[in-house]
């Protein structure tokens, strides 16, 4: 063998120094990789354990009567009852009313305070934070302070009346009041993430839409109806399904206000109504039940959520 051919001690060098190069890369590859699944394992559990248990779980406990301790198959006899419950009817229509009169004031309002923001050219960021200001409040002093001022003696609401010549209102007394009045309130504490969502939305269409609106001669209505709404029509549409999700699970602002029931149980919602059954009236299998059927319910909304927001990917 002639000395060109053999490997010379500069050839050998970079094989040599590239195999614990290589073997660097894959261990700091590894380490990547199990922190990714360590982080990922830690979210799954915490979803297992926080989230899917408990919804298998109440299916289970649908499905049974526990009575001092003991625990057995009770098979459909714990939704017959709730169905034949009166209260579980009342709850239903309590809840499609806040859920309608909510999309009226909590899904339109909204849309139109961030309209209005979008066409301010100064201090917008003054103007979200006030707007957003109800949102970081803690929700129970939010409800309280609605609760002063629905006082019917001495509440902020009343004495604006008085001053108008109005007559004074039995706002949380009233079976004609006590819905809107939570409705207000849940209104005024949850609008403004949805107004900072439109504003993104409506801050996203192009100007040159709004100045062909303009040559064509539209006004600001017409551009609303015919630029506005059309571009944001997707992200409209799943807030929509978002706040029917979130409406039909109220507690907090009627439990507070009305302490949960109301006046001849006019603020009943089915939330409210499956705490009664679990802690009022120890019967699981019932709250179980019922929140099953509202399971069931969301689900629906919740299918159609996701359809939407893969168009809105695609």
């Amino acid at each position: 063998m002639s000395a060109s051919t053999l490997p010379t001690r500069e050839a050998t060098r970079p094989h040599q120094g590239a195999e614990p190069l290589r073997q660097r890369g894959r261990a700091r590859a590894l380490r990547r990789n199990l922190t990714a699944h360590g982080f990922l394992i830690g979210a799954v559990l915490c979803f297992a354990f926080f989230s899917w248990y408990p919804m298998v779980r109440e299916f289970v406990l649908a499905f049974q009567k526990t009575k001092d301790g003991r625990t057995t198959w009770a098979g459909w006899s714990n939704l017959s009852y709730v169905f034949h419950d009166p209260a579980f009817w009342q709850a239903w229509r309590n809840t499609l009313l806040f859920t309608g009169l909510a999309l009226v004031l909590g899904f339109v309002l909204p849309f139109l305070v961030a309209v209005l923001l979008n066409e301010f050219r100064h201090g917008q960021g003054y103007l979200r934070l006030l707007v957003y200001l109800p949102v970081m409040l803690p929700p129970v002093a939010s409800v309280l302070l609605f609760k002063y001022f629905y006082d019917p003696g001495y509440g902020l609401f009343n004495r604006i009346f008085e001053l108008l010549g109005l007559p004074a209102q039995q706002w949380l007394q009233s079976t004609d009041t006590a819905m809107i009045s939570v409705v207000i309130a849940a209104t005024w504490m949850n609008m403004g993430s949805a107004t900072l969502v439109y504003l993104a939305a409506l801050q996203g269409i192009p100007g040159e839409l709004y100045e062909a609106a303009e040559l064509d001669g539209a006004g600001l209505l017409r551009k609303i109806w015919h630029v506005t709404v059309p571009q944001t029509r997707l992200v409209l549409s799943l807030m929509f399904l978002m706040q029917i999700i979130a409406t039909m699970q109220v507690f907090t602002e009627p439990f507070l206000l009305t302490n949960g029931a109301g006046p001849e149980g006019s603020t009943t919602t089915v939330v409210y109504l499956i705490y009664q059954y679990a802690f009022n009236f120890n019967n699981y299998g019932g709250a179980a039940a019922l929140g099953l059927c509202l399971l069931v319910l969301l689900a629906g909304f919740s299918a159609a959520y996701v359809r939407l927001s893969r168009d809105s990917d695609d």
